[in-house]
């Protein structure tokens, strides 16, 4: 029994003693510490950056394509009939004339059928004029006459098929181009259906692309076009739409486009990738600075100064320019848009602003700024079929 109430004693001894040591550490340790914190803590640091205003500018509206280049007439060069080449002046890349002789192939057989048909022709003409004379003498019938005369017309026409036959024996350039490569050699038999080379009309080349049915009926003939190939980084060709189809595919949903650039210097090749622009006419837009835009997910943010601090906007991007964003929503001109140091922001942070910007008028309280010169990218309503994958025009 002794034991039992000594225990119950030490216990209660021990509790005594754990609830004494806890408020001793509450009343001379923790409360003197948070009453001491609020003067240990700092004012907040404000953040240096620097800002861009808003720009009200007016920017091109483009639409960009890809094709690849067609002569403006382009045919493969046969002989009319089979034979033995007997004479080949093709040099690739040569310009040549239209009815320039190309080849010629054996004809001795040909020179004799037309000699015996034109001696024919003469001995039936000789007849006629004989009988002719007969009958103004009444000593000859009329029907001696038709029959002499039929005779010299069906010479005639065996004549002039001869010259037609020795004709097809010589290849001539059906219209002025730039000649292709010969695989075919002299004294080497060809058929009427054998490849001697190729024909280009190169003073100008045509290039067939698609567009989307939502810009159908923007595109009209006569529409300025500007082209560049990789074959000439750095330059820039000018032409027209020549031909707008008047179908839409009902896979694609787009319709063919054709354009014609002048070619001159013969620089341009058939079968050449190039890549097209567009003008689609202009608009006004509000502009910032590409660093100024983030992206999160599939928003896109960026902040703006309001009395000292950081506030964050959320915006909706349009066009695409080297160097700026159109701003569709979100941003007037002319606010002061946080250009560099947005990676260190949060909404309502402040901010000190280390640059001096120029000020930007809004576009109600004076002139809109002159069109800038900013090289045309795509808008956002390019095609999938014409940006990723690229769709190359084809031959037609």
């Amino acid at each position: 029994m002794m034991g039992s109430l000594r225990q119950i004693l030490s216990v209660a001894i021990l509790a005594g003693l754990a609830v004494g040591g806890y408020l001793y550490y509450e009343e001379m340790i923790i409360a003197p510490a948070e009453t001491a914190a609020p003067s240990k803590q700092r004012t907040p640091r404000s953040i240096g950056i620097e800002v861009a205003p808003a720009e009200a500018r007016k920017l091109s509206v483009v639409m960009e394509a890809v094709g690849t280049t067609r002569a403006l007439r382009s045919v493969d060069i046969v002989p009319h009939v089979e034979g033995r080449m007997v004479e080949i002046d093709i040099v690739a890349g040569r310009e040549v004339a239209a009815g320039t002789v190309l080849a010629r192939l054996d004809d001795e057989i040909e020179q004799a059928t037309l000699a015996e048909s034109e001696a024919i022709l003469e001995e039936r003409t000789r007849a006629l004029e004989r009988s002719e004379a007969l009958l103004s003498r009444n000593n000859v019938s009329h029907a001696t006459i038709d029959q002499v005369r039929s005779e010299v017309a069906i010479a005639r026409a065996a004549r002039e098929r001869a010259q037609r036959r020795l004709a097809d024996r010589t290849v001539r350039a059906p219209f002025a181009g730039v000649l292709g490569i010969t695989a075919v050699d002299l004294g080497a038999r060809v058929e009427s259906d054998t490849v001697l080379t190729s024909l280009d009309d190169l003073s100008a080349v045509e290039i067939e692309f698609r567009l989307p049915e939502t810009v159908y009926g923007q595109i009209d003939e006569g529409q300025p076009v500007t082209a560049s190939t990789a074959a000439f980084p750095g330059r820039s060709f000018t032409g027209t739409v020549v031909v707008v189809d008047s179908r839409v595919d009902q896979t694609s949903r787009a319709f063919r486009v054709r354009a014609r650039l002048p070619n001159e210097d013969r620089d341009l090749p058939a079968g050449m990738f190039m890549r097209l622009t567009l003008a689609m006419g202009e608009r006004d837009a509000v502009v910032v600075t590409e660093e100024a835009i983030l992206v999160q997910g599939g928003d896109a943010f960026l902040f703006v100064v309001e009395d000292g601090k950081a506030v964050r906007r959320r915006i909706t991007t349009g066009l695409r320019r080297e160097g700026v964003v159109e701003v569709e929503t979100g941003v007037t001109a002319g606010e002061p848009v946080i250009s560099r140091g947005i990676q260190s922001l949060r909404d309502g942070i402040a901010v000190d602003v280390m640059n001096a910007p120029p000020a930007v008028p809004a576009p109600d309280s004076g002139p809109v700024p002159a069109k800038e010169d900013v090289p045309p990218l795509a808008t956002e309503e390019t095609p999938a079929a014409l940006t990723t994958p690229t769709a190359e025009g084809s031959h037609s």
